[in-house]
């Protein structure tokens, strides 16, 4: 985002430099704007002719600032830089023709020579580079495949799988119904069932169920 930015106000500077170079004194005197477009194709060469504002060096200038105001909108380094391609081309140019016409080309502070729109020209279409070379441009978008996802890779917008999912659990075998156990064996002294009451009472006799008085341990057969 930045780099676009900075491109963009470079290409921009750059740009305008380029459009106000045909109103600078370009040779001797003489402004690029009095300079015919055809004269730079035509075999004459360039003449003392003047020419329109829209028919002079001025065309191609304009055509490389559009060329830039479209690069900063879709933020496209080739248009940028094809912008400065322009510029530059037409300003060598003219110089090639200038030096045919003249015979040589000087550079003087007597107005005689190479002036300051020429080299406003040059830094315009070197700024239009810096500026496409600055640029990032636009984020290239991402190609879709159908390819399947990688079985370690879930497509977007699905969830992952748990890493470890335990087995099924396994079958438990049948158990045995518990069993009923009889009762531990129990001295005879510790527990006696009730002696049933009788006619007598508990010492009297008893009947053929009854229960006799119990004699001493040392008696018992």
């Amino acid at each position: 985002m930045i780099r676009n930015a900075l491109g963009s106000l470079l290409g921009l500077i750059g740009a305008a430099a380029a459009v106000w170079s045909p109103f600078r004194a370009w040779y001797g005197y003489r402004q690029g704007r009095d300079y015919r477009i055809e004269e730079l194709f035509s075999g004459a060469g360039i003449t003392d002719d003047r020419a329109s504002l829209f028919g002079s060096i001025l065309l191609p200038f304009l055509f490389a600032a559009l060329l830039t105001l479209v690069a900063v909108v879709l933020r496209s380094r080739l248009l940028m830089g094809l912008a400065g391609v322009v510029v530059l081309g037409f300003a060598v140019l003219w110089m090639v023709r200038q030096g045919q016409a003249a015979g040589s080309l000087s550079v003087g502070g007597d107005g005689q020579g190479l002036g300051d729109g020429l080299a406003n020209a040059f830094g315009g279409g070197a700024l239009l580079l810096l500026g496409a070379a600055v640029m990032s441009g636009r984020p290239s978008r991402r190609r879709r495949t159908d390819a399947p996802a990688a079985p370690d890779e879930a497509p977007y917008g699905t969830p992952y799988p748990p890493a470890h999912q335990d087995p099924a659990p396994y079958a438990q075998a049948p158990q045995d119904p518990p069993r009923a156990y009889p009762p531990t064996h129990q001295d005879p002294g510790e527990a006696h069932p009730p002696e049933p009451s009788g006619p007598s009472g508990p010492s009297g006799p008893t009947g053929p169920t009854g229960w006799g008085p119990r004699p001493p341990r040392d008696q018992q057969p």
